[in-house]
């Protein structure tokens, strides 16, 4: 990994707890005090067991979820301040998503899925918009699929256009949930390639959730999450 370009990280969580049937007999905290700081340009690998809290973390950091204390912070923004519309607006344009399930739209060819989120943005003219998403197909090897549908191309495909997807408006931090997990050992390997290169390239920061010990060894550092607690290796 190259030195951060930026001393303010991308992602700043400190004191973060998430409970759930707050002043119930039933109450229960899930993530208790999280803190945890990502750079730009850094690629880390979350793991944990089922249940340990990772996918209520994730949606905490992706601002899907607010916690119920703490802090998160993107790009130096306190987002606790946010009202939901300007979270919303946040979330678009500076993280990406990345799931197990591509999620492509079957309707779509591969450059209108990852034209969408530009589209529904409409920051910009409809053939800067084609132009760019285009450019991020050839990037991960897929000029080739640009007008196939997503049911005529292989898993692997399939996965590269989601994360060109996930960077089609220029997001610092690409937020991925098991991105391999439905992919055979070879299409996993070059799925984690093409996102490294992403990273390396444009120095966009990783944040991978993963239970691929052999990927996570790959990534520059490798966090746990054990009964709602980080224990960083």
């Amino acid at each position: 990994m190259g030195e951060p370009i930026a001393s303010t990280p991308v992602l700043h969580l400190t004191g973060i707890r998430r409970s759930y049937n707050i002043g119930m007999v039933s109450e229960i905290e899930i993530l208790h005090g999280i803190d945890l700081d990502l750079h730009h340009g850094e690629f880390l690998a979350l793991m944990g067991p089922s249940g340990s809290g990772k996918s209520t973390l994730l949606n905490i950091i992706g601002l899907l979820d607010r916690p119920t204390a703490g802090h998160v912070f993107i790009n130096g923004t306190d987002t606790a301040n946010l009202a939901d519309a300007a979270l919303t607006r946040l979330r678009g344009h500076a993280i990406g998503f990345v799931f197990q399930e591509h999620h492509l739209i079957s309707a779509f060819t591969a450059l209108e899925n990852v034209m969408m989120p530009m589209i529904v943005d409409r920051d910009s003219g409809s053939t800067a918009i084609r132009e760019r998403a285009a450019g991020l197909l050839e990037k991960m090897g897929l000029a080739h699929v640009g007008d196939h549908m997503s049911s005529n191309m292989s898993g692997g495909e399939q996965q590269r256009v989601a994360i060109a997807r996930a960077l089609a408006m220029r997001a610092n931090l690409i937020l991925a949930d098991e991105p391999t997990g439905n992919l055979d050992s070879q299409s996993a390997d070059n799925v984690f390639d093409f996102m490294r290169q992403v990273n390396k390239d444009e120095g966009t920061s990783f944040l991978i959730v993963t239970h691929n010990l052999d990927l996570a060894k790959k990534c520059d550092r490798i966090i746990n999450l054990a009964d709602g607690a980080l224990v960083q290796t």
